[in-house]
């Protein structure tokens, strides 16, 4: 992707250029990509972890995939313990609770499974919802919905960076904020 136009950022003190993809036609959004990236991950569950020092929450809950790897690490900070909400059923995952959402990335419903053996990990527990890109909401409505039919109170909402319409996210821990990019050069 040689000429590829970029989005340039600093999270967390770590500069990035992050690739301008078309997910509807006229709306471009930039896109985050944590796997693989330690030095970023590592700064971002460093910087996290201190906002969150004030936070009285008992564990961290994220979707399948790109946010794991910072789920793990921040799980490493603080000593809280994290969970995965899968996206596709295994039998492994017994009775779980699921629900629908829909995300901006992939443009058609996904359903998040939390496996049966984490349900009790979330009774009557504070939870963090963690993601790494915060844009439509719809992953955070449903890791909400998983966790009250778990029995679990959202203790924060936390994302890398939001996305989109920054008031509608005033309420979220992030380290950052992405433009949306209508046409070929207007950015909102």
């Amino acid at each position: 992707m040689k000429n590829q136009e970029t989005y340039p950022i600093t999270i967390a003190g770590v500069e990035r250029n992050l690739p301008l993809f078309e997910v509807k036609p006229g709306l471009r959004i930039a896109i985050l990509n944590i796997l693989g990236d330690v030095e970023l991950v590592d700064a971002c569950a460093l910087e996290l972890n201190r906002l969150l020092a004030d936070t009285d929450y008992d564990v961290i809950i994220t979707p399948e995939a790109k946010s794991i790897p910072l789920a793990h690490m921040l799980s490493k900070l603080s000593g809280k313990p994290y969970i995965v909400l899968r996206k596709e059923y295994k039998p492994y995952l017994g009775n779980a609770i699921s629900t629908e959402t829909l995300s901006i990335t992939t443009g058609k419903p996904q359903t998040l499974f939390l496996d049966e053996k984490d349900i009790d990990m979330l009774k009557g527990k504070r939870v963090v919802l963690l993601d790494d890109v915060i844009s439509t909401g719809s992953t955070l409505q449903g890791l909400h919905l998983v966790i009250e039919k778990a029995g679990a109170t959202t203790a924060r909402e936390v994302g890398i960076l939001t996305e989109g319409n920054r008031a509608e996210w005033r309420d979220i821990l992030s380290l950052g904020h992405l433009p949306l990019f209508y046409g070929p050069e207007k950015e909102c």
